[in-house]
């Protein structure tokens, strides 16, 4: 496989084909993001693609599934990226399903039907990074989008027919707007309805601009009992009609997975047992991004 700088892909594709079709991101200015600074933007070349799809039919026969690496291969042009589903289909027959990060520039620069022929031919699953559903803090990170645009984009991925995973980021609209953060992702969130929802709490990066905002004073990091009260709000204000709430990423301090609304009382129950003190959190030495 040709892989070039940063490869990053969600945790649930840990054992999947990573194809790397694009080189970075397109927006690359989130402020607490620092995956890719330094990298220009590039969609790779269709001969290098189609070479690394042939040692996958030759190396990779156990995956059955395959995701499209770096962070925005959805923006690829319809043609190309057609092609490049056609090759998946052809010369990885096991594949059951393709997935990509699907934000919601990307999203919108296709058409429903444009979105529709991709699922047609395999593309199976988005995953949208959210972060948050406050428009100020959406511009404060300089996202790129606003809620309503998020809200659109989600719901236009879900009429098209893929799956979505949705992350969403604790502790990044710092600690005035906390609670303001939590509800307002939480009615994005049931608006959009998706299959799955991933929160992460916010660890900062060296050389990025929210790093030097903590380090000038200027921008608070929450406190492990924040960010959990954070987090409860969120799952209070969260309604969806059948998804999985997950908070077991490695950066978090009380592991969470829930189905919403079955689980919904008694996940409020658990974090009101961690926030009194009767169940210990995850050690700062063991979180990881």
């Amino acid at each position: 496989m040709h892989y070039e700088g940063n490869i990053i892909r969600p945790p649930s594709e840990a054992n999947s084909i990573l194809l790397q079709v694009t080189v970075g991101c397109s927006r690359n200015k989130c402020t607490f993001c620092g995956t890719y600074r330094g990298e220009r933007f590039r969609i790779k070349p269709d001969s290098v693609i189609m070479a690394d799809i042939e040692f996958a039919a030759r190396y990779c026969r156990r995956q059955r599934r395959l995701f499209l690496c770096d962070g925005d291969a959805l923006i690829i042009p319809q043609t190309r990226l057609l092609n490049i589903l056609q090759a998946i289909r052809e010369r990885l027959p096991w594949v059951t399903r393709v997935g990509t990060y699907a934000n919601a520039k990307s999203l919108q620069m296709k058409s429903l039907e444009e979105l529709q022929i991709l699922k047609k031919h395999g593309l199976g699953i988005g995953y949208m990074g959210l972060e948050t559903g406050d428009d100020v803090t959406l511009k404060m990170i300089d996202k790129g989008a606003s809620a309503e645009l998020m809200i659109a984009m989600g719901q236009k991925a879900r009429e098209a027919g893929f799956k979505l995973s949705i992350t969403v980021l604790l502790g990044i609209a710092g600690r005035q707007r906390s609670q303001i953060h939590a509800e307002a992702t939480g009615r994005v969130l049931s608006a959009i309805d998706p299959e799955y929802v991933g929160a992460l709490s916010l660890m900062l990066i060296p050389g990025t601009p929210l790093f030097d905002d903590y380090q000038a004073g200027l921008f608070p990091l929450l406190e492990p009992g924040e960010m959990l009260a954070e987090l409860r709000s969120m799952i209070a204000a969260t309604n969806l009609s059948r998804g999985l709430f997950h908070a077991n990423h490695a950066s978090n301090y009380l592991p969470i997975k829930a189905r919403l609304p079955k689980d919904k009382e008694a996940t409020l129950a658990l974090i009101d047992r961690a926030l009194s003190g009767k169940i210990d959190l995850k050690p700062e030495y063991l979180r990881a991004l």
